[in-house]
């Protein structure tokens, strides 16, 4: 188990470094934070650049912590704020094979991990944090805190909801 666990939790958290990277560096044939921040404007959020950067840094610092077995909760909620906003601002209105899954699954990896634990090759169980940090309670907080940050985020960095997509 021990091994799955790190197989799993390195490649979300090294798949989540690289895609905040892609928003934060324009690495890995990203835009940076310009260029996504476009895209983010294109969705309704208000100062596009802003949120780009904040997501990016959500991406690659929770990706980095939960590669690293750091923090794990803190990293599963980074990666939940972005998976949500991701869900309820561009994929939702498609159908669901066609849109939210894989957002959905990566929503779902995190907020497990966080209830699971980072497993037994992780800092969190190298500094002795990961009784503390791993229960269906740090799944719950992890994931209530996700959808806190997202429905501020929504609600009021957002002046207009995304186009409808036919």
């Amino acid at each position: 188990m021990s091994y799955g666990l790190l197989l799993l939790r390195v490649f979300v958290g090294a798949s989540f470094f690289g895609h905040g990277t892609q928003k934060l560096l324009g690495w890995w044939g990203g835009y940076g934070p310009e260029g996504t921040g476009g895209f983010f404007a294109s969705l309704g959020y208000r100062n596009g650049v802003l949120m780009a950067v904040l997501a990016g840094l959500a991406e690659a610092g929770g990706g980095t912590l939960l590669a690293l077995g750091l923090l794990t909760p803190l990293a599963c909620a980074l990666i939940g704020v972005v998976m949500l906003n991701a869900i309820f601002s561009v994929t939702l209105k498609r159908a669901f094979m066609a849109g939210s899954e894989l957002e959905l699954a990566y929503l779902v990896t995190a907020i497990s991990l966080a209830a699971i634990g980072p497993g037994r090759f992780s800092l969190d169980r190298a500094i002795g944090w990961d009784d503390d940090l791993s229960g269906v309670w740090c799944g719950v907080g992890a994931f209530a805190a996700a959808a806190v940050v997202s429905f501020v985020t929504l609600t009021f960095f957002r002046t207009k909801p995304p186009p409808q997509t036919q």
